[in-house]
């Protein structure tokens, strides 16, 4: 191997940098940085969850209701401080959690020091460090190559490219660079703040994936809140005042109405669900590194495999060696032995040759080329002969019909088959002029529990596609094992041309054999073209564009450093039944969500319709501020809590929108009906306010039960104790607190003949208006 003169900055190659040097370039700051955390830090938290529009909003309120000297109308501001205090609590919980996994999953970087070779974090490199890095790794510094015997590189975050950029001794490596094949000692140059990843701000991943659809929909409706919700009460405090109320009475209409259109809790909600998700997942070994994705995976309804280390288990096993023609058994073996020992190549294929056939010295190799997966073979020429090992499509431009019978017939037992060809000259893409020495079979054990894995993702509505380098007939043949329907529709993707058409591929396909990077993530593009949403699992550098494209990527925590660190959900035990977690988690959290959201916008609903009405109407906004913390807490923040958390693992449908409005609409229509004819009778028979304050509360909070009974289906025993429990402290409150909360007592028969009939009527009147809206006005309008 050839390497680069030494100087006063250039460690020599059998020693690298002592133990006193490396000293002083830690004093001299000279160290590199850590892996950039996936979390927020602890006072991020706690900014990012205090420092909001709605708890200012509430804090204005707050110091409103402290001039009318109504201490206890504050009361809301105790369930603002305990709803923030739970986000804070749960969201550092599953950050702790996360961290760790973090930890676990991250991976160690061999540097040579004192002439040893240990593994250490990539914070521990300094400059001038000698760092041996092969296939797979990420570089996490600026380099120079000191040692190779060729190296293939993926720079594309400096080109935007993905094509391979072959690297020879002395060429400069730039920190990001992912190492699609070969070995190579490099020097670290740049560390730190001065490596070009660190000025790119750690933007090596590409930024591609969406937001959270149902965090979108819950901003808009934020945004919406946010223009209309001050306007509206400057007008209703105006109009109060105008109509001749006493301020203090302005004052405690305008924070009731303005408070009761903040939909509390609802981002926060769905912020700790995807939190707690992640938490959860933890605890089953899976590291969360986008929250979003959580949800991107729920609505997966296409599964993309890579075969090796997905529905096998990656662990390779020689079976034997097939001579073609006149080779001899012995002669084969001695030459693939050699040129995997002179290519250096440490992927599964040739860590299974090593073991069988032992890895002999090799002073004679000239030129090599390593593993690419884009070239899918490596070569060598030894004493003056140049030979390759790859897929007999790519190394030959046409596979000759003895051998390529010969291969179909193996790989429709499950065999792995390579090729062993002596060539004239090591040329890309393919060799000048093969000739086959032998096959090689390659045998890969299916995952324990693969067939059940993939028949619960069947049974969920999930379709399963197979995207592999391997040959497709040994692909098709262990899909068929792991009981992948569909496994009999298989195509050769090196037989597809140079423009292949990929939506007519996806359409008719279900297993893609000798698939090339590019054109994995063709597929990809392909299935999310025709309207899916596609999840990835990969473990190779082979798998990184398709990983990039996908709407959520999985990697093995035994896969390449730099699938690991582009992918949302790292597997920490590399076992890919951990995948029925992930979905079951994220569907849980999606639609729970869907559902108790309608509650929180009841009263944001009918709180923007009454502000209106009551600008124009002659009496008082019809709640004060503590009125609405019984039917804010026991019909929304308690109960949306315990059902945020209940199993729900149905399939995604996309219906936020009209799930809210099918029961948040006909709810909000019901209190603002109940409100008006509330009003009208305390006109009729003069009222106090005090009277149809007490009545308003009483018939929302009972209207918003039926809509919490609604929200809580299919019903189980929890839940139908919890909606019981729920009405039963509501009544408490009536009955033994209603001083606390400015309520009349509603034990008094001449009272009771006008509050009674309102409360029978309140089912079948809410189930009427669900019917009208629903048949009238909702079934109209395209929902998201």
């Amino acid at each position: 191997m050839a390497t680069v003169e030494q100087d006063a900055q250039t460690p020599p190659l059998t020693r690298g940098l002592t133990a006193a040097e490396v000293t002083t370039r830690i004093e001299q700051g000279l160290k590199n940085d850590p892996v950039p955390p996936l979390t927020r830090s602890v006072k991020q938290i706690f900014r990012d969850n205090l420092l909001t529009l709605f708890n200012l909003i509430n804090l204005v309120l707050a110091g409103l209701v402290l001039m009318t000297g109504s201490y206890k109308n504050l009361l809301f501001i105790g369930v603002v401080v305990v709803n923030t205090g739970i986000g804070i609590f749960q969201e550092i919980r599953s950050k702790r959690q996360v961290d760790h996994l973090a930890l676990l999953s991250e991976g160690l970087i061999r540097v040579r020091r004192d002439g040893e070779t240990t593994a250490r974090h990539q914070d521990e490199i300094v400059q001038d460090d000698l760092l041996e890095v092969g296939r797979g790794d990420q570089l996490p510094v600026d380099g120079l190559i000191r040692e190779t015997t060729g190296l293939e590189v993926d720079e594309s975050q400096i080109t935007g490219e993905s094509t391979p950029i072959t690297k020879r001794t002395g060429d400069t490596l730039i920190s990001g660079s992912v190492l699609l094949g070969g070995k190579a000692v490099v020097q670290a140059t740049q560390v730190g703040q001065s490596s070009f990843v660190e000025q790119l701000a750690h933007s090596v991943k590409q930024q591609h994936r969406t937001a959270s659809q149902l965090l979108d929909t819950i901003n808009r409706i934020i945004k919406i809140l946010t223009i209309v919700i001050i306007p509206l009460g400057i007008l209703l405090f105006i109009a109060s005042l105008v109509k001749g109320q006493d301020t203090n009475r302005a004052i405690l209409g305008t924070v009731a109405a303005m408070g009761g259109m903040i939909p509390q809790g609802l981002v926060l909600l769905t912020s700790v669900a995807l939190a707690a998700g992640a938490f959860t997942l933890g605890r089953k070994n899976v590291l969360v590194r986008e929250l979003p994705a959580i949800e991107a995976l729920a609505r997966a309804d296409v599964l993309c495999l890579d075969k090796t280390g997905t529905i096998t288990s990656g662990k390779l096993k020689l079976e034997r060696l097939d001579p073609v023609g006149t080779a001899e058994l012995t002669t084969v073996q001695t030459i693939l032995a050699q040129l995997v020992a002179a290519t250096g190549d440490d992927n599964e294929t040739a860590q299974a040759v090593q073991t069988a056939l032992g890895t002999p010295t090799v002073t004679t190799a000239g030129e090599v080329l390593p593993f690419s997966s884009g070239r899918k073979w490596s070569g060598a020429q030894l004493a003056g002969q140049a030979y390759v090992m790859g897929a007999p499509e790519f190394i030959y431009d046409q596979v000759p019909t003895a051998v390529q019978k010969r291969i179909q017939a193996l790989a429709a037992q499950g065999y792995r088959v390579l090729l062993l060809a002596q060539v004239d000259q090591l040329t890309t893409p393919r060799p000048v002029n093969p000739q086959a020495l032998a096959l090689i079979l390659i045998t890969d054990e299916l995952r324990p529990h693969a067939a059940d894995t993939f028949d619960f993702f069947v049974t969920q509505d999930v379709a399963l596609k197979v995207i592999s380098g391997d040959n497709p007939v040994t692909v098709a043949s262990i899909a068929q094992r792991a009981g992948i329907p569909g496994a009999q529709d298989l195509v050769d993707m090196s037989q597809v041309g140079e423009q292949p058409n990929y939506d007519r591929l996806v359409a008719t396909y279900n297993v893609f054999g000798r698939v090339t990077p590019q054109q994995k993530e063709g597929l990809i593009k392909a299935y999310q073209a025709a309207g899916h949403t596609v999840a990835m699992t990969g473990d190779g550098v082979n798998d990184l564009l398709a990983l990039r494209q996908a709407d959520c990527s999985i990697a093995m925590a035994s896969g390449s450093e730099a699938t690991k660190s582009l992918a949302d959900f790292v597997l920490i035990n590399s076992n890919f039944d951990a995948m029925i977690n992930v979905l079951n988690e994220g569907r849980r959290v999606i639609n729970n969500i869907e559902r108790v959201a309608s509650l929180f916008l009841i009263k944001t609903m009918y709180s923007v319709v009454l502000t209106l009405i009551f600008i124009f109407m002659s009496r008082s906004y019809p709640f004060e501020p503590i009125q609405l913390t019984p039917i804010s807490s026991l019909m929304v923040g308690i109960p949306t809590f315990f059902l945020a958390l209940q199993p729900n693992y149905t399939r995604i449908a996309d219906r936020f929108m009209k799930q809210v409005m099918e029961i948040a609409a006909p709810a909000a229509v019901c209190v603002v009906g109940y409100i008006l004819v509330i009003m009208a009778i305390g006109t009729q028979f003069h009222l106090s306010f005090a009277t149809t304050s007490t009545l308003s509360v009483l018939m929302t909070g009972l209207v918003s039960l039926n809509a919490l009974l609604m929200v809580a289906r299919p019903l189980n025993r929890f839940k139908i104790a919890l909606v019981l429990v729920m009405a039963a402290l509501f009544a408490v409150i009536f009955l033994f607190f209603g001083k606390l909360f400015s309520l009349v007592d509603l034990l008094n028969w001449q009272l009771a003949l006008l509050y009674l009939p309102l409360m029978i009527s309140v089912q079948p009147v809410f189930l009427l208006v669900q019917a009208v809206l629903g048949k009238r006005i909702l079934s109209r309008i395209r929902w998201r």
